[in-house]
């Protein structure tokens, strides 16, 4: 059974940094596109990072991807976001989720999702 737990949640003041772990088991990460995802309070669901399993680039739907990164470690099967320059707009819960080979920004293409975790920025 394919299982995603995402960790690192939490409370940071604005300009602050944040790193998400998302831990896989149940399968290899490597062959599957990996996108983190948020939700704010009364808002949809959208993309904020995908990397893609096909060529190992990273790719961001808009302009989060110069104050976040992704990265693998691939001995632990999990993968990070790193948040950094954290603004109150980013507060939200942060899903990790896994889709084979490709990235989408259509959370509906994900089969598989973490419980989410919570990220707070307020000063």
């Amino acid at each position: 059974q394919l299982h995603l737990v995402e960790s690192g949640g939490g409370w940071v003041q604005p300009g602050g940094s944040l790193r998400l772990s998302c831990e896989a088991s149940g399968f290899v990460l490597d062959n599957y596109a990996i996108g983190w995802f948020r939700q704010a309070p009364g808002k949809e669901r959208e993309a904020v990072l995908c990397e893609d399993a096909v060529d190992g680039q990273t790719y961001s739907p808009g302009s989060l991807k110069g104050r976040f990164s992704f990265s693998r470690d691939n001995a632990k099967n999990t993968v990070h976001l790193q948040m950094s320059t954290l603004e109150p707009e980013d507060t939200g819960v942060y899903y990790c989720a896994a889709r084979e080979r490709v990235c989408s920004w259509s959370p509906e293409m994900y089969e598989t999702w973490g419980q989410g975790t919570q990220v707070t920025v307020s000063s």
